[in-house]
């Protein structure tokens, strides 16, 4: 349980106790701003953070700096200036990816799950539409006339279906481990996340396409935002945490950095 964070009443001679969640709560809000360095375009949000976090974001390599309310721009630009080797690296990382072919949900394509190649293989018949594996074959029946986007509508609730299916028993590991509570969990697609968390109300939610990642990145993606409900920020302290529950943390990371890039128009 967390410890009650105390203040002193000036008026009165007694102390109020005040909850975290109000402390969070009144926290200022990020500031967000823009510079160009470089000639590379930088979203720059101010938070009370100590340190400075530098990340460069999929899909297209979108340079995002958290630094701390009082670090002035030309110390921005500093350090930026100076880590312009690896964000350049990163963006080559991005835009070097092959993107998967956007696909026609036809019998013979390839699909993964659970981070193992399928065969797709497509079957019209009267009746509810479902999916299952058998073998090496992704077998889905839909009924006749359903068109792509049907199909791949049926494909994408199965994924989000299977990882709903999958978070009940990671949670109920992790949470003793922890030694947090997550009060809300929900499954989605998301454009540029892998997971979110909203520390105020100990909500997650995770990416749908984890479904065709290998379990341990879904187990990795949990773990991280869990790790937000000890510390809100990518912090020093964030990775330390990160290191102890889970140490092998880094290489989930990077296989999710490195994964193909699904086909979609947003």
């Amino acid at each position: 349980m967390a410890a009650t964070a105390m203040m002193r009443n000036p008026g009165e001679g007694f102390r109020v106790r005040r909850s975290p969640s109000t402390i969070v709560s009144a926290m200022k809000k990020p500031r967000v701003s823009s510079i160009k360095v470089g000639g590379v375009e930088v979203e720059v949000l101010r938070k009370d953070i100590k340190n400075l976090n530098l990340s460069v974001r999929p899909p297209d390599g979108d340079v995002r700096v958290s630094a701390p309310r009082y670090m002035d721009a030309d110390a921005v630009r500093l350090a930026l200036v100076s880590r312009f080797a690896w964000i350049h690296k990163k963006q080559r990382l991005f835009k070097e990816v092959n993107r998967q072919p956007e696909r026609e949900m036809a019998s013979g394509e390839s699909h993964y799950f659970r981070g193992t190649r399928y065969r797709l293989e497509v079957i019209e018949r009267n009746g509810p539409a479902r999916l299952c594996v058998m073998g090496k074959t992704l077998r889905m029946e839909v009924r006749p006339g359903v068109d792509r986007e049907g199909r791949r509508r049926t494909l994408n609730d199965w994924h989000r279906q299977h990882v709903k299916d999958e978070i009940p028993e990671l949670v109920k590991k992790w949470e003793p481990i922890m030694g947090v509570s997550v009060a809300e969990w929900g499954v989605k697609r998301m454009k540029t996340r892998w997971g979110s968390c909203n520390t105020q109300a100990r909500r997650i939610w995770l990416n749908s396409e984890l479904a065709k990642k290998p379990p341990r990145c879904l187990e990795y993606v949990l773990v991280h935002e869990m790790a937000h409900l000890l510390e809100r920020n990518h912090t020093d302290r964030f990775r330390s945490l990160m290191h102890r529950f889970l140490p092998s943390w880094r290489s989930c990371q990077a296989e999710l950095d490195s994964a193909p890039l699904p086909h979609e128009n947003w």
